[in-house]
């Protein structure tokens, strides 16, 4: 029984591994021809139109901004959570090609510190009284404080 088995780790499908960057890469293709090339293409092509109503030229209207833009936020989803699932799968061990840096949960040690020094107390500073006036009842029944002095008119 001093024989070692070696068990050979089973090869994933390429579709496996890559469909994350290939994903990203499909949405940076939509962005790249929805919002540069084909503006760009639509215009050029309204010049070799040869009808009467050619003067006005049209706007082109963003695919992938139609139906309030579910498309980027669907893959605003997609992207965010298949990394953050890698991150996990990262942190856990699971396969990879990059070495996973390891963490660990041992706190630093913190040099002990001198003693802090007991706090005195004083007793409080009493401030002066106010000087004795009419006391105002106020918003219900409540003292108020004395009117201030209004300039001569």
């Amino acid at each position: 029984m001093a024989e070692e088995v070696q068990v050979e780790k089973q090869e994933d499908d390429w579709m496996t591994k890559k469909w994350r960057p290939m994903m990203a890469m499909m949405y940076m293709i939509c962005c790249l021809c929805d919002f540069a090339i084909f503006p760009v293409m639509f215009t050029i092509v309204q010049f070799w139109e040869v009808q009467a109503a050619n003067d006005a030229f049209r706007q082109w209207v963003p695919i992938t901004l139609q139906g309030g833009g579910l498309f980027h936020v669907a893959m605003g989803a997609v992207l965010g959570v298949s990394a953050y699932g890698r991150t996990q799968e990262k942190l856990g061990g699971v396969s990879s090609n990059v070495p996973t840096p390891t963490l660990t949960t041992a706190t630093p040690v913190v040099p002990a510190a001198a003693p802090a020094p007991t706090p005195t107390y004083s007793a409080p500073v009493v401030a002066a009284a106010p000087a004795p006036g009419p006391v105002v009842a106020g918003f219900g029944g409540k003292a108020a404080p004395p009117e201030a002095p209004q300039p001569l008119i």
